[in-house]
């Protein structure tokens, strides 16, 4: 009888499968199932994100992932961005030991070089009625992405109006990405499945204080720094270390070297 194994891959913050990469088709060659989830309010207008809240993001992964879990001997949950913080608050939730948990450039806190002073404000802001679901955070450069070239495709995307990302989200939603901070600062020590971190040196949204956290927090925790990469690490510089980093961890050899022939695709 064979085994199976699985993973539920979650995408980040306006995004898609695109946050992450050549992940899922590296999983595949390596024999793993993998399970894509679109949450609610991505995959059509970024005003659609104005009334959704974290609640509704978790409860749409947490049905995927009981649905999907007893399929499996094997099932791991991965998250990228906002994704990776999904992934947390799900595995405390469902008390994860089926598989392993990776966690991509999560972002437990707001505080990368590229955030602004006056980014507490936002919590102000909050309180004001209206002003949170009218005010746009614009996706600008750098994109997330140290890769010049790489950057440059991202930048050709958007202007083509290509709908791999949201070019805007309403203020509204980095609140519920703020509520869903505070639940994983508070149910982090409930997670008991070994755990990856991937986090960039130079991430510009979130520091290393992130991943420290977790390090500090999880009982069985890995913690991989890449040193050439921003936000976006499935689609930077250090993407193959990234796809190796996962790998070896789930128990796979790495994938040979490919060379990039676009952005997102090896």
């Amino acid at each position: 009888m064979s085994v199976r194994t699985g993973a539920l891959l979650i995408h980040g913050l306006g995004g898609t499968q695109f946050d992450l990469g050549s992940m899922h088709k590296v999983l595949q060659r390596a024999g793993v199932e993998t399970h894509a989830v679109t949450l609610p309010g991505h995959g059509g207008q970024p005003e659609d994100l104005v009334t959704v809240s974290y609640e509704d993001w978790l409860d749409s992964v947490t049905a995927s992932y009981r649905e999907l879990a007893p399929q499996y001997d094997t099932f791991h949950v991965m998250g990228m961005c906002l994704g990776s913080l999904l992934a947390l608050a799900l595995c405390a939730r469902v008390q994860h030991d089926k598989g392993k948990l990776v966690t991509l450039a999560p972002p437990v806190f707001i505080d990368g070089w590229s955030t602004p002073w006056y980014r507490q404000l936002r919590h102000l802001v909050y309180w004001i009625p209206g002003m949170a679901d009218r005010m746009k955070v614009e996706e600008d450069e750098p994109f997330g992405i140290k890769n010049a070239t790489v950057r440059a495709i991202v930048k050709a995307k958007f202007a083509r109006g290509d709908n791999f990302h949201y070019r805007w989200v309403p203020l509204a939603c980095i609140r519920q990405v703020d509520r869903l901070r505070k639940k994983v600062l508070a149910d982090a020590h409930r997670i008991a499945c070994p755990t990856l971190v991937v986090h960039a040196r130079e991430d510009e949204l979130t520091s290393l204080k992130s991943a420290e956290f977790l390090h500090a927090a999880l009982p069985d925790v890995r913690v991989v720094v890449l040193e050439n990469s921003y936000h976006m690490i499935c689609v930077d510089n250090d993407r193959e270390q990234v796809i190796n980093s996962v790998l070896e961890f789930f128990g796979y050899p790495p994938a040979p070297p490919r060379r990039v022939r676009g952005c997102g695709q090896t």
